[in-house]
């Protein structure tokens, strides 16, 4: 007799057949199939678990067996499932071979929540297994799928808070022929269907960017970032609104499509739970439960991971024993912003690149190599020199230049040459290719400070609002460009789709040619300042790159080589 369960792995998981089997001789329960510690130790677990829910458990040598045999299993989901598998040998309970089970037990009976629900009912259905039985706590989870995809395959899904629940939910299957229908009080919310709406919650999460002032370079390429998936660095003194900035990218970017969604809440699934109140970075649409720490709907707005500058490498690209999703992966389809960047280790910088341009991790380990999604866009704020005073020269002289002050030596930044390039090396010029856009600040003037305008709110600020808009529209025409594809933004295009699909007026070709020739720039530039361009040309709905917008995307593309730069800024 058996019961199937799910072991998650990687970006996916493995299905697998607990089968249990009872002979004569000395009590006791043997588990065979490669069980690692938690496993092994179900069946103490399981033991209290019969007898606090009122059941005998069987007094005969028990086998537990999981199969495939030859991968290591780790978790303690499959207890519920070894559960149910021993009362249906020991003819307690009448369980079907087509039924998929979840849970970890506590000792008194109850089932506890487990991580990848959401990713074992996608993989039950495409193997064609009709019937699940989940925790109570990751009901919402379950009907993320259950409600959509599940009715079309004639699938039956139940939830128990225990063992004695789950137990009475197959005797009820035995009756009527199917298992109770336990989510439907456990749908999930509406999902956010108006985009407009969507803009709007993020924006009250996230902030708005008609809270920073100045800056309209570095706002304008996040525009095009949220709008074509670029790679943004941003660089320069503290106090400029780098970080400020960078966290309310959020509030511009457009919705996730139902696909895309599905497939974003499928990787927070297996990731496992969060602490309640954590930030998760999800802007409006975290799906997350403060209650329990698990996904309890559907994520339908980009993810925004912002990992602390001593996250390992493994955090940043995922791996570990039993391999879970990283930042990286986390960041599928959203963004992955790091904050002082050149703090990071440099192995953690490096290991971008691979992801940057492959859009997949491939982890190997003795059972196989593990491939993990990392289709993100990278984000990166820095501090033009180790004590962040590169670049106050150039601010206080522009401020000097309006006020009519003295320029004041003390602003002169404390590292040495030497220092500095050290600094900026971490990065290294391989990473920096991949980085379309980049960006040079300064701290606001102080005149812009304290500007006011009648309703005493910041003046010529534009809001993320309406930013949103235009994103969304521009998104809207990548999404019917490229429909059938496989590409999702302009950041994508392959090198042998530009011409076609970034057609240039003569003059635009002409002032490109020029501008590759002066800057000496690399052919993956090439390529990168063409993709600005058509995502450029997208924001003004236009289909022919014109010469504005080659000119724009190569501004937005020279800086960045040399940390000094920034001393130009004020001039």
């Amino acid at each position: 007799m058996c019961a199937m369960a799910y072991m998650p792995y990687g970006a996916g998981g493995i299905i697998i057949r607990v089968e249990a089997d009872i002979r004569r001789g000395i009590p006791g329960v043997d588990i065979t199939g490669l069980a690692e510690g938690a496993v092994r130790e179900a069946r103490e677990r399981v033991r209290a678990a019969f007898r606090n829910s009122g059941f005998s458990f069987p007094l005969d040598r028990i086998l537990i067996n999981l199969a495939p045999a030859g991968l290591r299993k780790d978790g303690a989901a499959l207890d519920l499932p070894i559960a149910l598998s021993v009362m249906a040998a020991a003819g307690l309970a009448p369980v079907p071979d087509n039924l998929l089970v979840m849970g970890e037990l506590e000792l008194s009976g109850r089932i506890r929540p487990v991580r990848g629900v959401l990713a074992a009912i996608a993989a039950g259905l495409d193997e064609g297994i009709t019937e699940f039985i989940v925790p109570a706590e990751n009901a919402r989870e379950a009907a993320i799928l259950g409600e959509s995809r599940g009715n079309k395959n004639g699938a039956r899904f139940t939830a128990a808070a225990s063992l004695r629940e789950a137990v009475h939910a197959l005797f009820v299957r035995e009756t009527e022929g199917a298992l109770p229908a336990g989510l439907a009080d456990a749908a999930p919310g509406a999902d956010i269907a108006d985009a407009a709406d969507a803009a709007l919650a993020a924006a009250a999460f996230a902030g708005d960017f008609a809270d920073v002032r100045g800056q309209g370079v570095y706002k304008r390429a996040l525009e095009i970032a949220a709008a074509g998936g670029h790679n943004v660095l941003v660089f320069g003194p503290p106090g400029a609104g780098k970080t400020m900035l960078a966290r309310r990218l959020p509030s511009i970017m457009a919705p996730l499509t139902p696909e895309e969604a599905v497939e974003v809440t499928r990787l927070y699934s297996l990731a496992g739970p969060f602490k309640a109140g954590a930030e998760t970075a999800l802007a409006s649409g975290s799906g997350v439960s403060h209650n329990s720490g698990f996904i309890d709907h559907l994520i339908t707005h980009p993810p925004f991971r912002a990992p602390h500058h001593s996250a390992s490498a493994e955090g940043i690209l995922g791996g570990g024993r039993s391999p879970r999703p990283g930042e990286i992966s986390l960041a599928h389809f959203g963004v992955l912003f790091l904050d002082e960047a050149p703090e990071f280790r440099a192995n953690v910088l490096q290991a971008l690149r691979e992801p940057l341009e492959d859009r997949v991790i491939s982890i190997v380990r003795a059972e196989g190599p593990v491939r993990l999604p990392a289709e993100f866009q990278l984000l990166m704020a820095a501090n033009s020199c180790p004590c962040g005073r590169l670049g106050m020269r150039a601010a206080a002289s522009a401020d000097e230049a309006d006020t009519g002050a003295v320029y004041n030596s003390a602003q002169d930044c404390f590292c040495s040459p030497e220092e500095i390039y050290r600094y900026w090396r971490k990065f290294g010029g391989a990473l920096l290719d991949r980085v379309e856009l980049r960006v040079a600040v300064l701290p606001p003037k102080i005149s812009d400070m304290g500007r006011r305008d009648a309703r005493n709110t910041p003046s010529g600020e534009e809001s993320s609002a309406g930013i949103a808009r235009r994103v969304l529209a521009a998104v809207e025409i990548q999404r019917q460009r490229f429909r059938g594809t496989g590409i999702r933004r302009n950041a994508l295009l392959p090198a042998g789709k530009l011409d076609e699909l970034c057609p240039m007026s003569d003059q635009a070709e002409s002032a490109f040619h020029k501008a590759m020739a002066k800057l000496g720039l690399s052919g993956r530039a090439y390529h990168g300042i063409l993709r600005v361009a058509r995502t450029i040309a997208d924001l003004d709905g236009r289909e022919l790159i014109d010469t504005v917008h080659i000119l724009e995307a190569v501004q937005h593309r020279r800086l960045g080589e040399d940390p000094f730069e920034i001393l130009s800024m004020g001039n």
